[in-house]
């Protein structure tokens, strides 16, 4: 009988992710680990550059040719950007687990610091590749 009362429950749902509100400490979160994955499939392109630059002198004169290409250098941009952002995050969460801005006010500041912070890094990384 507790198994019908479950699944028969009253409760609202919300299936519409667009009228979710959710606060900046959620998307500071979403936002860490959306660009853990971005840098986890980027890695094997990464490698590949590497691989290339380091196999021959005109290896490397191609890989430096390749990135000089406007798309590559977006491409580019926007790993380094996860990589920006996902440090900044990394950091504000090494301080979380040692009991620094666990609270709720230091918790949304703490958010709002990181993308500050990563938002101004990502524009600077952005004026340094082009």
């Amino acid at each position: 009988m507790s198994v019908n009362i479950a699944v028969n429950s009253k409760r609202p749902v919300n299936l519409d992710l667009r009228t979710i509100k959710l606060p900046v400490t959620a998307y500071s979160s979403i936002a860490h680990r959306i660009s853990g994955v971005v840098l986890f499939i980027a890695i094997a392109g990464l490698l590949w550059l590497l691989d290339s630059s380091l196999s021959s002198e005109s290896g490397f004169e191609q890989v430096g040719a390749l990135l000089q290409h406007p798309l590559a250098k977006l491409i580019l941009w926007g790993v380094l950007s996860a990589l920006l952002y996902h440090l900044v995050a990394g950091i504000r969460h090494l301080f979380m687990d040692a009991g620094v801005g666990e609270g709720l006010e230091s918790g949304l500041l703490g958010a709002k610091i990181v993308l500050i912070v990563s938002a101004v890094l990502i524009v600077l990384l952005g004026v340094w590749i082009w």
